[in-house]
């Protein structure tokens, strides 16, 4: 869980799980977006893969990143429960 903290850490890769939030991207097509030099988004989208905040997907030629949300559900749960915001079962 440490790595999923440290991946969120930086501004650049919260900006991507925003992105990535919406839709599966491309690497070029978040570097687009985010104006960011594709060797720079490389080394974020690999502390990401690290972290296991995205999958991946080849189609042909291209990356398509998505977001991993069940990481990222994971994530919410234990911060809710650090701020005493246990989730309610039904």
């Amino acid at each position: 869980m440490s790595d999923v903290f440290d991946a969120l850490a930086h501004p650049t890769r919260r900006q991507i799980v925003g992105l990535l939030r919406k839709r599966a991207l491309s690497a070029g097509e978040i570097a687009d977006r985010l104006d960011i030099a594709k060797p720079t988004l490389s080394r974020h989208l690999s502390v990401m893969k690290a972290a296991d905040l995205v999958d991946i997907e080849r189609r042909g030629t291209s990356l398509i990143y998505r977001l991993n949300v069940s990481v990222v559900e994971e994530t919410l749960v234990l911060l809710m429960n650090l701020a005493g915001l246990e989730r309610k079962e039904d």
